[in-house]
């Protein structure tokens, strides 16, 4: 079988070929330890004063790169403070760190059954978690795991490829039909509104999380991401999230997003599915008949 991840990156030559983008090319440096921790509002998310983006060969802001998110979402997109981790015996070195929320307001407005189900959730998040079984992490939540991500951007086709178990997706500019099967991932149609790229991202299964604090959706999960150059090191991201199953009414998350500029900065393979083979395959292994 392919691997995912050697796929995506064949697709991100082909396409960065077509876009003129040339990896690698200097373009400032990452924030400093801690400055993008308060996601909720504030000059990291607002362009700089005077700031132009560069252009990308079809005339629209560049977005090309490699990108990671500065927050504690992935362990609960929520306000949360430190807390001890799921092994005692790990001590220190899988604790949940303080953090600030991305959600808007600091409030996601479940039914009262998704609610309930929620803390459920919470309670055995080591066990459920489709993180914990390398499973593809969806969307948003791919954008805010602790592992970069490269955008390569093209006139009509944008490849966005994960560190993560070799997830990625293609956002396509100029088409306009419905998803022909849920996934994982989901289905991205993107288009330009002035600065900002806009991604409606439908058609989505139900496994996904949207933390590791249990936060969940249903297949209706209907998303849309805004991008947008804020600066030259940092992408300004948001996501309305909408899914009438689950949700009283759609709600928002925003953060900024930091460029790796380091030398040779680039995506490695993370296939994470060898490393979870026991914990999901092992019972089933054949018995010492001894």
């Amino acid at each position: 079988m392919q691997n995912p991840l050697s796929t995506a990156i064949s697709l991100a030559a082909a396409i960065t070929v077509a876009a003129g983008f040339t990896p690698g090319a200097p373009a400032g440096r990452i924030a400093a330890p801690g400055a993008a921790i308060d996601s909720h509002d504030g000059p990291l998310l607002d362009p700089s004063p005077g700031y132009q983006a560069p252009r990308a060969t079809d005339g629209h802001p560049d977005l090309n790169g490699i990108w990671q998110a500065v927050n504690t979402a992935n362990w609960d997109i929520q306000d949360h403070p430190a807390r001890q981790g799921p092994l005692i015996a790990l001590g220190a070195a899988f604790s949940i760190p303080a953090g600030a929320g991305v959600v808007e307001g600091n409030d996601i407005p479940y039914q009262p059954w998704a609610s309930e189900k929620k803390k459920q959730n919470a309670d055995n998040w080591l066990t459920l978690d489709p993180e914990i079984k390398c499973y593809l992490p969806g969307v948003p939540r791919a954008t805010y795991m602790p592992h970069p991500f490269q955008i390569v951007q093209a006139r009509n086709t944008i490849l966005i490829a994960y560190e993560f178990a070799g997830a990625s997706r293609i956002v396509r500019m100029t088409k306009t039909e419905d998803a022909p099967i849920d996934s994982w991932m989901g289905w991205s149609r993107g288009r330009w509104e002035g600065e900002t790229l806009v991604v409606d991202v439908t058609g989505f299964n139900d496994r996904t999380w949207f933390d590791r604090a249990g936060n969940f959706h249903s297949e209706a999960l209907h998303v849309v991401e805004r991008y947008s150059r804020a600066g030259a090191d940092h992408l300004r991201y948001e996501a309305t999230i909408e899914d009438p199953k689950v949700f009283t009414r759609p709600w928002k998350m925003s953060m900024p997003l930091y460029r790796r500029t380091e030398k040779n900065a680039q995506l490695f393979e993370y296939k994470c599915v060898e490393f979870v083979e026991e914990l999901m395959y092992g019972h089933l292994r054949k018995k010492d008949p001894k």
